[in-house]
């Protein structure tokens, strides 16, 4: 049975991340580079600028501050995809999964502006005096497209419950616990659903106020512990890069315990790993960004777009690197032991392990709130504020038994539900394409204007 179940996902996973969802994804992200001018790349260090900005002027309507928004957005991406995730796409498709997963990120950077312009742009303020915005009030006001609008919710909700959410997270944390700290999956599944549930009962401001703290101390105790691992093994970096790129086009010979990938396949698991990491396209970061205090749509389409850079080309980048570099992705371990494994040989010390295991509990925690936080705006959208009190308590439901599962069926699921996710998402993207080209030539010709306008003043 369970063997019929796993043939069964698998097949749709194929048909789900076929060629046409890995082309609209791709091309999205192509076409907002292209049409916004490389944003992504030429206006990154006015984003990082207003990431820190604590005052950019203006009435500066919402719940909580843009740096609170992105870290309640990366407390979603930045999880087991950087840790899981990156191992699973490498165990699957080769060292040149990692390009893919560069490629994904680069143009997902765009698409992940878009999205989230598009997000401040038709939010709403709802009956207690919150906003809701996201894909499913972009595709209803902007493209009229209750349908799509309606279809996104509901995927939303699936991929919050059964997909990213909550399965894979549990399962690495309970995986590392059981590794190093030798803690059975029943006092996991019983301390997670605890704090889950003291958390999540305080609704986007208890949110955003654990993950202000948490992601960034994390991030930076994560991102120190592989730039030691890089340092250690500096003189085979460039080695390691030229067989990344190598691999991405010709694929990966059966070695070690590694058996083998096609170059259709390093593409396949680089791009939806990569997707599963940064989320770009998918539609989640945007109802995060719908609730900054910001007055400016295109600010906080600078602001949330940071989130992919420092999601994929930072920390999945490291992660690559590292299993690369110690050459463990060619064993037979997966998932977090592989990364486990290659923190201890790169490190060289009895603390590694628990370094991996303290940075995936703390990250894929921090997930959990906020995918759970985006189901309950997609419960409300759908059926109003009543119905997410419900829906909480079937959440944490979710999380306590997500640490008896097995990895293979986990993400298996996760992929076919985030594929679903992003299709209606990536339509309304491309419907409102001309929305967001306009608002973006709106602000930086206003923005060229006060500026001027200063230097001449100041003259």
């Amino acid at each position: 049975m369970n063997h019929t179940l796993l043939s069964i996902l698998e097949a749709a996973d194929r048909l789900v991340w076929g060629p046409p969802l890995l082309i609209l994804l791709v091309g999205s992200g192509i076409y907002f580079s292209c049409r916004l001018g490389l944003i992504q790349i030429f206006k990154l260090p006015l984003a990082l600028r207003y990431l820190f900005s604590k005052d950019r002027g203006g009435n500066e309507n919402g719940d909580v501050s843009s740096f609170a928004a992105l870290c309640t957005a990366l407390s979603a991406t930045i999880g087991t995809g950087n840790i899981v995730g990156v191992a699973t796409a490498i165990k699957l498709g080769g060292p040149g999964a990692l390009f893919w997963m560069w490629i994904a990120a680069l143009f997902g950077m765009a698409t992940k502006y878009a999205e989230c312009l598009l997000a401040v742009k038709f939010r709403e303020k709802t009956s207690d005096d919150s906003y809701i915005g996201g894909p499913m009030v972009y595709l209803e006001k902007g493209a009229q497209k209750p349908l799509l609008a309606k279809t996104f919710a509901f995927f939303t909700i699936c991929v919050a419950c059964f997909g990213i959410g909550t399965f894979p997270q549990v399962n690495a944390i309970s995986e590392a616990s059981q590794l190093t700290l030798n803690l059975p999956p029943l006092t996991v599944a019983i301390l997670l659903t605890i704090l889950v549930a003291a958390v999540t009962m305080g609704g986007i401001k208890s949110i955003s106020s654990v993950a202000s703290k948490v992601v960034p101390a994390m991030t930076i105790l994560y991102v120190s512990a592989c730039a030691i691992i890089l340092l250690n093994f500096s003189e085979e970096i460039p080695k390691a890069i030229t067989l990344i790129v190598t691999s991405a086009f010709t694929g990966t010979a059966a070695t070690g315990g590694f058996v083998g990938a096609s170059m259709m396949l390093a593409i396949q698991s680089g791009i939806a790993r990569g997707v599963f990491s940064n989320e770009s396209g998918l539609g989640s970061a945007p109802m995060a960004a719908a609730s900054a205090k910001t007055d400016s749509c295109v600010e906080q389409g600078l602001v949330s777009m940071v989130g992919t850079f420092l999601d994929t080309i930072i920390i999945c980048s490291m992660t690559g690197l590292a299993l690369i570099l110690t050459g463990v992705w060619s064993g037979n371990s997966e998932g977090a032991a592989m990364t486990t494994a290659a923190f201890s040989q790169g490190l060289a010390s009895d603390f590694a392990p628990i370094v991996v295991t303290v940075g995936l509990v703390f990250f894929a925690f921090t997930t959990i709130l906020g995918w759970n936080f985006y189901g309950e705006q997609c419960v409300q959208y759908l059926w109003g504020i009543r119905a997410i009190k419900p829906y909480r308590m079937f959440f944490i439901g979710l999380v306590f038994s997500g640490a008896f599962l097995h990895l293979d069926v986990i993400w298996l699921l996760a992929d076919i539900v985030n594929g679903l996710m992003a299709v209606p998402n990536l339509i309304g993207l491309i419907l409102l394409r001309h929305v967001v080209a306009d608002e973006t030539t709106l602000f930086f010709e206003q923005r060229r204007l006060t500026l001027s306008q200063r230097s001449c003043s100041s003259v």
